[in-house]
């Protein structure tokens, strides 16, 4: 792929800059990881027992630790080093929690985490085809990125998708099965079919025929998660679907409101002429609300109108 510099209607190609350490990746992504990931970051080069980790990472959506680990080179198995990591994680529970509670400045309990949502992710400038392979399973608690640096400051993060619908239990290397028969026993990945399986089948058909039409927007995601699927571009969000027997209820964010009345940044109003999206709203201790639209849909819920409220989030966010 050739990239260009419009210049007074010329072009000027843009060449790459590739990072010379792995530390450099690593203080960028530290720097941005609420932009790159939504996660909070927590701390760097954390040590637990023989192990030191990149960065620990808080995602706040899922209660959950998250793992980011920076690679140079290719010589290393991402499966064997993810689930060390994570057994490391789920072995030391108290390490971590007294390394979040220092991070918060306050006291939490280990039920405050959950735990089954923990999660590792590899940011590389490239990984070989083995290595991708090696993660290609439906159920994998790892996220692969991609990372490359143009001369123009431009910077790019793909993620590597997974199209595989066979589960990592099938995995026959013994020692590593042990590993990961230990971990998954606590640490779970949901997908869509998990989600499906609670609503009926008119509202699977429905899903099925919105999904298509998001999917043609651009740096649209869709995520399946413990309590529902939610739906982000370019890692924000615009909606969360939480699938029901007869229903998808959705909840469209739209901001906060701080205690001097200022509204956050990209404060949402919807234009709903039929009226079907609820306002709802909650305080945090410090006193901001949060605010929310939900929308009731089912099987009488014009899909075209649905389209045109959950575009307006998406708008909103560009």
């Amino acid at each position: 792929m050739e990239l260009y510099n419009v210049k007074n209607n010329k072009l000027e190609s843009i060449t790459s800059k590739p990072f010379k350490l792995e530390k450099d990746i690593q203080d960028l992504i530290e720097t941005n990881t609420q932009e790159l990931f939504n996660l909070e970051f927590v701390k760097t080069e954390f040590t637990v027992d023989k192990y030191r980790i990149d960065s620990l990472c808080y995602d706040s959506d899922n209660n959950s630790f998250v793992i980011i680990e920076y690679k140079k080179g290719s010589s290393y198995s991402v499966i064997d080093q993810g689930y060390t990591y994570l057994q490391l994680l789920l072995n030391n529970k108290s390490d971590f929690l007294l390394e979040l509670s220092q991070h918060f400045n306050k006291v939490l309990r280990v039920e405050d985490v959950d735990w089954s949502q923990s999660k590792i992710i590899f940011v590389s400038p490239s990984f070989n085809s083995y290595q991708k392979d090696s993660v290609n399973f439906k159920n994998l608690p790892f996220e692969l990125y991609e990372i490359k640096r143009f001369t123009n400051g431009v910077i790019i993060l793909n993620k590597h998708q997974s199209t595989s619908k066979e589960s990592i239990d099938s995995l026959s290397n013994q020692k590593t099965q042990n590993v990961i028969s230990s971990v998954n026993k606590e640490v779970k990945v949901f997908d869509e079919e998990y989600h499906l399986n609670k609503t009926n089948s008119e509202m699977g058909e429905m899903w099925d025929e919105l999904k298509q039409r998001l999917t043609v927007l651009d740096n649209i995601e869709i995520n399946p998660k413990k309590h529902y699927i939610s739906l982000t571009a370019n890692n924000k969000a615009i909606a969360y679907f939480h699938f029901r027997k007869t229903s998808i209820p959705i909840d469209i964010p739209r901001g906060n409101l701080n205690v001097d009345g200022t509204k956050s940044k990209n404060y949402f109003d919807i234009d709903d002429p039929k009226g079907i999206a609820a306002e709802r709203s909650w305080e945090w201790k410090s006193g901001t609300k949060g605010n929310v639209y939900v929308i009731k849909w089912n099987k009488n819920t014009d899909i075209d109108y649905l389209m045109f409220l959950i575009k307006q989030k998406y708008n909103n966010l560009l």
